[in-house]
């Protein structure tokens, strides 16, 4: 009898030791009735601090920024090689900077972006990149100063072929906790839960074009960590699938032992950038099909599900060096002025969505940033920019403000773009 109370005593210990690690007080208590979208944070810039050898915006022989920033509302930004019109330097942010982070997460709040998810990269974390540290520690700050949703999103790109595993993210998830408080912040408590419990998204799980192999890179020992360990366990634990999923075909790998990993998770996201597009016919009849499909998958399943959605796409840059032999063209997807963001939109909401991911807050590598960006890029004879279509700087803040609204039934749903008194 006295093994078994000291058994149930030392359980309960652990237990009560992991109600520390992670505070239950959230003003976000769920993931249903929100727009969350995926944040980089990863831009930097000559004498930001950050000590950077490479700069985001690069120079007209290499670049890979296919969309400008609008940086009239920086405290900081850096002179780039590149011109505007009237031939005055270019300039970008760094996102090294606090006031950077500041501004971003101060518009989230002025447009009704419930919050972000932040990328934290497989490098990153195997390193304890103090630079990226720096942003996440940021973010949490200004987070809880503007009453923004925040959780962690580990992204595997980076995770070798062989002689990696997972193992690091788990020791940077105890490290986030013990060191950065990401589960229990200072001020306004604003981590994202799901259940009761604090969300931790692990993406990149599934596609063909990864390196690594999901059966043996121990996501199964990662996953039962964040769910069951007694100190930092009892999280919801979110998959970054690719769009094919439940067929198992297309952009995804063949490979069954991936619906063993996601009825293992609480919430998944199957990811759709490039895999709809405005000039395909009938496209959005694909998107509610397979949403409804996946979702009903889901319920039998007992699995949240997150749609995604994004604004348009453009990597030509980009791909000039690394894709020498498959250049793309500029604006291959292109956004129409936001129409065909808002039809990825209306058509989930009108198919029974409650809750939306967007990809991404402050892309513009690939163009698929919604914060404020130029409609008068720079002007280059060798890197070309896509423009706004005319829209002012705002639009897509604007709309996806709106998005949560209609979500949220503040408002009611309109199939047309809504447009600004």
């Amino acid at each position: 009898m006295t093994r078994i109370f000291l058994a149930v005593l030392v359980l309960l210990t652990a237990s009560a030791r992991a109600q520390l690690k992670h505070s239950r007080e959230t003003q976000y208590p769920t993931y249903h009735g929100l727009v969350m979208a995926g944040y980089q944070g990863w831009f930097r810039a000559e004498g930001d601090g950050s000590g950077a050898k490479r700069f985001a915006y690069g120079d007209e022989t290499r670049s890979g920024i296919d969309m400008w920033p609008d940086v009239k509302e920086y405290e900081k930004t850096y002179a780039t090689p590149f011109k505007m019109a009237n031939g005055e330097a270019a300039r970008f942010f760094s996102s090294y900077d606090k006031s950077t982070v500041d501004l971003h997460f101060k518009w989230m709040q002025e447009y009704g972006v419930d919050g972000v998810f932040m990328q934290r990269f497989f490098g990153n974390a195997k390193r304890r990149d103090s630079s990226s540290t720096v942003v996440l520690r940021n973010a949490f700050a200004a987070a809880s100063k503007y009453k923004r949703a925040i959780a962690v999103m580990y992204d595997l790109s980076g995770l070798a072929a062989k002689d990696e595993d997972c193992s690091a993210i788990i020791e940077d998830w105890k490290y986030l906790v013990d060191q950065l408080k990401v589960t229990n912040q200072a001020g306004n408590k604003t981590y994202l839960h799901e259940n009761g419990k604090p969300v931790v998204a692990i993406w990149g799980i599934g596609f063909p074009d990864r390196p690594y192999n999901i059966r043996n890179v121990g996501l199964d020992k990662l996953i039962n960590f964040l769910k069951n360990d007694p100190v930092y366990g009892g999280c919801a634990v979110m998959l970054g699938v690719p769009t094919s999923w439940r067929t198992l075909n297309a952009d995804c790998l063949p490979d069954p032992y991936l619906h063993t990993l996601i009825k293992q998770s609480d919430i998944i996201l199957p990811w759709t950038v490039q895999r709809y597009s405005p000039l395909l016919h009938n496209d959005m009849d694909r998107l509610r099909d397979n949403f409804i499909d996946d979702l009903n998958w889901c319920r039998e399943n007992k699995i949240e599900y997150v749609p995604c959605v994004y604004p348009g796409f453009s990597w030509h840059n980009l791909s000039k060096y690394e894709f020498p032999d498959d250049v793309k063209p500029v604006g291959s997807i292109p956004r129409q002025g936001g129409r065909f963001y808002w039809q990825q939109i209306s058509t989930l909401l009108t198919a029974g969505a409650n809750m939306l991911y967007v990809a991404m807050f402050d892309e513009v590598n690939e163009a698929t940033a919604i914060f404020k960006a130029t409609d008068t890029p720079p002007v280059s004879s060798t890197t070309p920019f896509i423009n706004l279509d005319g829209k002012p700087s705002d639009h897509y803040l604007w709309l996806t403000g709106e998005a949560a609204k209609m979500l949220r039934n503040e408002k009611p749903l309109s199939v047309k773009m809504p447009e600004r008194k």
